[in-house]
């Protein structure tokens, strides 16, 4: 194969492997999921249903991770003054990692009249990665406090996660808690002959997904300065 034939083959590979690069991106799904909460409140059980949403924004070595409430859950008898009602979550973790986390928010900032729904403010949380992949993220119990009682909320529906993230452990850690498998050094890449082994060893070395078509310039050039 000729120099400039290899070059303009470097070069396809390097824009493949880019394209590679963008593809395999950390990947986010979110899903609005219908929550059937039945609650044990001082004063009996109710049921109510809401929306929920769950996103994750990447902060740090991990996600800040916000619940929302469409509609309103529960309610109360008498009505709830400015900073009375104080309310936190949990949320079941799945797939690569489980348990529970809890997220929280603040108190409501204007007067519930009694007898109407209450209206959840977003809680937030923070989710550290301990292994890596996809984690599933699923609304877990409701808890309201407020004047000196406290209500608690079950999803009855089974739900399914509101939102799915694709996750590094710091470190890199596998979804078996143990370091994640590379692909190999650049001395381990496959040898076709005398010169491509040169330039695979050389040029690539498991470089081309950073150097990207400025790897194949170089390459030009450099055959350019041997032939003076």
């Amino acid at each position: 194969m000729s120099k400039q034939k290899r070059t303009a083959a470097l070069a396809t590979v390097a824009a493949l492997a880019g394209s590679a690069v963008l593809m395999a991106a950390p990947a986010a799904r979110a899903e609005v999921v219908d929550v059937n909460y039945a609650c044990k409140t001082p004063i009996g059980d109710k049921s109510a249903v809401s929306p929920i949403d769950i996103k994750g924004v990447k902060s740090g070595s991990g996600y800040k991770i916000t619940m929302s409430w469409q509609k309103g859950v529960s309610s109360s008898p008498v009505e709830l003054g400015k900073g009375a009602m104080s309310p936190s979550a949990t949320i079941k973790l799945g797939g690569a990692d489980s348990g529970t986390m809890n997220v929280t928010g603040p108190a409501n900032q204007e007067a519930i009249p009694a007898n109407t729904p209450i209206k959840i403010n977003d809680l937030t949380g923070t989710y550290t990665p301990k292994k890596t992949g996809k984690v599933t993220f699923t609304a877990g119990i409701l808890t309201i406090k407020a004047l000196g009682t406290t209500t608690t909320c079950t999803p009855a529906n089974s739900p399914g996660p509101s939102l799915s993230l694709d996750v590094t452990a710091a470190g890199g850690g596998g979804a078996d808690g143990g370091p994640q498998s590379g692909s190999g050094s650049g001395d381990e890449l496959p040898q076709t002959g005398p010169e491509d082994s040169a330039i695979a060893l050389g040029t690539l070395g498991g470089t081309v997904l950073l150097a990207g078509a400025a790897g194949a310039l170089w390459l030009t050039r450099r055959g350019q300065t041997a032939r003076r």
